[in-house]
């Protein structure tokens, strides 16, 4: 197995799954040279991918293989919903329509020189920027069932709260849960209107009904909820909501 997470936090977050050293170390220069990318892990087999996957629910962009050993990179993308882009990197131009099948961002064959991976990288880095302003617009988009999506108004927002590798959106009309990280919910909240005050909530400061002692009180469908406000998040809230005292 090789494994390795790297802490940064700027720019597009992704991992690498490939069981070519070569390759893999190569991939893994380019994203240092990449200023938008972010490497969180590097794999030598989907399988290995797979069991630390809750892990990295906020990913942004897979690095795959076809060709490994277990697990194949077109059976990984088979068996795991809500997948982020995915550029695939094989030896073999053979996979390429079925992989197009799968909506991946782009193809890259092997041996790959930095002007095409960097190409691939802005592609999907544009992708981001595309689908990220669309949902900051008024809402987000969030999967009921296979294939079928629905759009929740910010507005609509009451708090978001984390459920190990889920979290809760609970709106005025429905509670919704989702496979999906805090971090990556957050990047798609606008800042003005939310602000984490737990660290396991989220909350919409225009839904704010009092704050009580450490507990902000929400009222939803006639009856209140008590959302804990941790001690480290106190006084970034109270200097982002509006307060008048005697």
């Amino acid at each position: 197995m090789h494994f390795r997470q790297i802490q940064n936090y700027f720019g597009m977050d992704c991992i690498i799954i490939d069981d070519d050293k070569v390759s893999r170390l190569l991939v893994e220069k380019y994203i240092g040279k990449t200023d938008f990318l972010n490497l969180l892990a590097s794999f030598d087999s989907a399988v290995e991918a797979i069991n630390n996957l809750d892990r990295y629910k906020g990913v942004d962009l897979i690095f795959l293989d076809i060709e490994m050993p277990d697990m194949t990179g077109i059976e990984f993308i088979k068996i795991n919903e809500n997948l982020p882009q995915v550029v695939i990197i094989s030896a073999r131009e053979k996979y390429a329509v079925e992989a197009i099948e799968y909506d991946v961002t782009d193809y890259l064959l092997k041996p790959i020189s930095y002007a095409r991976f960097f190409k691939a990288a802005t592609k999907a880095k544009r992708k981001y920027e595309d689908e990220r302003n669309l949902n900051k617009s008024t809402g987000v988009f969030v999967k009921e069932t296979a294939g079928n999506f629905v759009r929740i108004k910010y507005d609509e927002i009451f708090w978001i709260e984390a459920l190990e590798n889920y979290i809760a959106i609970t709106t005025s009309i429905n509670k919704y849960t989702i496979h999906c990280t805090m971090k990556s919910i957050e990047k798609q909240l606008p800042e003005n209107n939310f602000i984490r005050i737990h660290r396991s909530f989220i909350v919409n400061i225009n839904k704010i009904e009092a704050i009580e002692d450490n507990s902000l009180v929400f009222t939803v469908e006639n009856e209140k909820h008590k959302i804990p406000i941790a001690k480290n998040n106190k006084e970034e809230l109270m200097q982002k909501i509006n307060i008048i005292s005697k």
